[in-house]
């Protein structure tokens, strides 16, 4: 990775006016694949109120590490540059929206 995406990475979770949802996936990761339209479908329900941005652990090994991502998919919810919530696996779109929408 290098230091401008690492940059890019933290400018956007410090400084984004919405909360940012951030998905660790790999390209081999089947769970990851299954996840990717439910997100897809979390996006489209809220819409401007949150940032999503992919994070490919196996490109950007330097973010996956400092988050300590050991399991993939994990999402991360940033919130004023702050994580407010983190889960790993896949999670049906009704849970995702439970977890997580108490932080928009």
């Amino acid at each position: 990775m290098t230091a401008t995406q690492a940059t890019k990475f933290d400018e956007l979770i410090q400084h984004s006016d919405v909360p940012v949802l951030v998905d660790f996936y790999a390209d081999w990761c089947g769970p990851c694949h299954m996840l990717a339209p439910i997100l897809k479908d979390l996006k489209q329900s809220w819409g401007d109120r949150i940032r999503l941005i992919k994070v490919d652990t196996e490109a950007q090994p330097d973010i996956a590490g400092r988050y300590q991502i050991s399991g993939i998919p994990t999402l991360i919810m940033f919130k004023n540059g702050q994580i407010v919530h983190r889960t790993s696996g896949v999670m049906p779109l009704a849970r995702l929206q439970t977890e997580y929408g108490k932080y928009l």
